[in-house]
């Protein structure tokens, strides 16, 4: 537990002195509450039984000065004024308090919230491929809004209900000690329920968390795949799925609610019972000692009861403090948990290493596996020209995605090098060697924004006509100008309102206005009809020479015009040449060539006579 509360105090550095003032201002506003149940003290006991020898030294200076004790007590409404008067001002500084024990946390969780996003953002997507988005998403809004509302409230009530005891008990100890000892004997009693409760909760809130994340991570896939559920008539099962998740968070969160109404109903049938001892203690303490010296006043009795009722209920409140307390714990282990992950690795920022790459490329005797599998590439060597288009070729699971995997520095690498312009990329800082590439993947990620601000993505100062030339490039100009709203036409979530060979053209476009070094083209103009991608190729070739490109593809057609062409095979490059030498050399490159041309010829064969039958039919 200490070590959750100095995580705590930790992440409340530079705000601890709002905490500081909120604490003062209960102070004060503690002081100003316990003079109202005292002023009706001295007034009743002035009005009853005349008593001012009992009253304080100050309280009697002060009656003199109004008048004496006979003025005061037919002018009640003096002391009206002055319950008045301690209220407004206990009531102003609890406003005080509030706003800032309010101020404070919503700094703390505002910093908490960028440092957790920002961190989630360095994770290495070896621990982005394990983690669930759903969960993720709610350790990053529930469990953080639960340290919200802990911070907000129960901090400042722990400093509440300490101030009133230490004010609370000296005071009721000052005017009858036996009464005092009536008001708080079950004091402790409450207490120990409070923390064996706690105890009994935190789990339990754990587990109706973990299910809530769940739950969460269900409906989240499920709303990112809904096309796929649809397509397939999965909507009942889906639905099912939910339930059996949503079931068990209920069942889980009801044992929170059960646990709770214990709580308040053994802890209010504690406090009443303390406010019927103070009753009944309190009676007879009067009449027993009626006309003798030290006896309980009635403006005694009256002060007692107001004094037990201020801090009974804070204290009983206690329990809410350390369930609430038990919850941030949980939201704390979960949030502390994704902050404990390693982060990939950070060089200090070296103006040396902020170099913009010629483009040379030499990966030599690479290997890698995804964690414990079974290696993914064996061996990998190649060399690419600043300027060169390099294209590769194999079948699925060979290691082209792979090897594109490893240039971004998204995996490390378990042996081998890879060289960009000479030097070791695993030497360089992640951020300087990303920044040399463009890469467009198959499936392209569009944000919810319009198509222009997708496509700036690549280069934030970049200008109309930038955005113009680079739309261009990438072949999808003339679709953009179709919009309605031309640049300013939202794509939707992921792209939803765009084809997906748009959604490939503008991620393409993206990329060449960020001007890269080296362009990777992974698979990325497999939703783009042969024309459009034959217009695409022509535009890069004319731009050959500025830039080093990687071209991933599995039509042959979108390869052959590069510089040289890599056929890859079980993680290893079995092949290597120009297409002409390829097919002239026979093997994988041959076989696929000739597997490729005789379905497109079979496809040509099928059309032709239905443009024949189409022709003989017209008068």
């Amino acid at each position: 537990m200490w070590a959750k509360i100095r995580t705590l105090w930790g992440w409340m550095e530079g705000r601890r002195w709002m905490y500081a003032a909120a604490v003062g201002a209960i102070l004060l506003s503690t002081v100003f509450m316990f003079l109202s149940p005292l002023v009706r003290k001295w007034a009743v006991d002035l009005l009853v039984s005349g008593q001012q020898a009992e009253l304080p030294g100050f309280v009697r200076r002060t009656v003199a000065w109004l008048g004496g004790g006979d003025y005061v007590a037919r002018n009640l409404w003096i002391a009206g004024l002055a319950i008045m008067a301690t209220t407004a001002l206990s009531g102003s500084l609890a406003f005080v308090k509030q706003r800032w024990s309010a101020l404070a946390s919503e700094q703390v969780v505002r910093s908490l919230r960028e440092r957790l996003y920002g961190h989630i953002q360095d994770l290495s997507c070896r621990y982005h491929d394990q983690a669930d988005t759903g969960d993720l998403v709610q350790r990053c809004s529930s469990d953080v809004e639960t340290l919200r509302m802990f911070l907000a409230v129960s901090v400042v009530e722990v400093g509440r209900g300490v101030i009133l005891l230490a004010i609370g008990v000296p005071l009721m100890v000052s005017i009858h000690p036996t009464m005092a000892l009536a008001s708080l004997w079950l004091m402790p009693l409450i207490i120990a329920y409070s923390v064996l409760f706690f105890v009994k909760v935190r789990n339990t809130f754990k587990a109706s968390d973990e299910a809530e994340g769940r739950m969460t991570n269900v409906l989240e896939e499920n709303l990112k795949g809904i096309r796929v559920v649809r397509a397939f008539a999965r909507g009942e099962h889906e639905c099912e799925r939910f339930n059996v998740c949503n079931e068990d968070y209920r069942g889980r969160w009801y044992r929170v609610v059960k646990l709770l109404a214990y709580f308040w109903s053994v802890s209010d049938c504690m406090c009443m019972l303390q406010i019927a001892s103070v009753m009944i203690t309190g009676a007879y303490l009067m009449i027993a000692g009626r006309g003798q010296a030290g006896g309980l006043t009635a403006g005694g009795f009256f002060a007692f009861m107001t004094i037990v009722n201020m801090f009974m209920w804070p204290i009983r409140h206690l329990g809410r403090v350390l369930a609430d307390f038990g919850k941030a714990t949980v939201s704390l282990d979960r949030i502390q948990a994704i902050l404990d992950e390693r982060p990939e690795d950070r060089l200090a920022d070296d103006p040396a290493e902020a170099f913009r790459a010629e483009g040379e490329l030499v990966v030599d005797d690479l290997h890698f596996a995804y964690g414990d599998a079974a290696p993914v590439l064996k061996g990998v060597s190649f060399r690419a020209a600043p300027g060169e288009t390099l294209a590769l070729l194999g079948p699925s699971g060979s290691g082209k995605s792979a090897l594109v995997n490893l240039l971004l520095r998204l995996y490390d690498y378990r042996a081998g090098s890879i060289r960009l312009d000479g030097r070791e990329i695993a030497d360089l800082d992640r951020r300087h060697v990303r920044r040399q590439f463009g890469t467009v993947l198959q499936e392209p990620f569009l944000y919810s924004k319009t198509v222009g601000e997708n496509i700036r993505l690549g280069g934030r100062d970049a200008t109309a006509e930038d955005v113009a030339e680079a739309a261009s490039l990438a072949c999808v100009q003339d679709a953009i100008e179709e919009f309605d709203k031309g640049y300013d036409t939202m794509v939707g979530e992921r792209g939803v309102a765009l084809s997906g060979g748009q959604r490939q053209r503008v991620a393409l476009a993206r990329a060449l206005l960020a001007d890269p070094p080296v362009l990777i083209l992974d698979d990325a103009l497999s939703a783009v009809d042969t024309q459009t991608e034959a217009m695409i190729l022509e535009a890069l070739r004319d731009r050959r020479g500025r830039r080093t490109t990687l071209l991933i593809a599995h039509r042959i057609s979108t390869l052959m015009q590069a510089d040289r062409i890599l056929v890859m095979e079980d993680g290893r490059v079995v092949q290597s040449g120009t297409h002409d030498e390829l097919i002239a050399a026979g093997g994988l490159y041959e076989r696929l060539w000739k597997i490729q041309s005789s379905l497109e010829e079979a496809l040509e064969r099928e059309a032709r006579p239905a443009e024949t039958g189409k022709g003989a039919g017209v008068p």
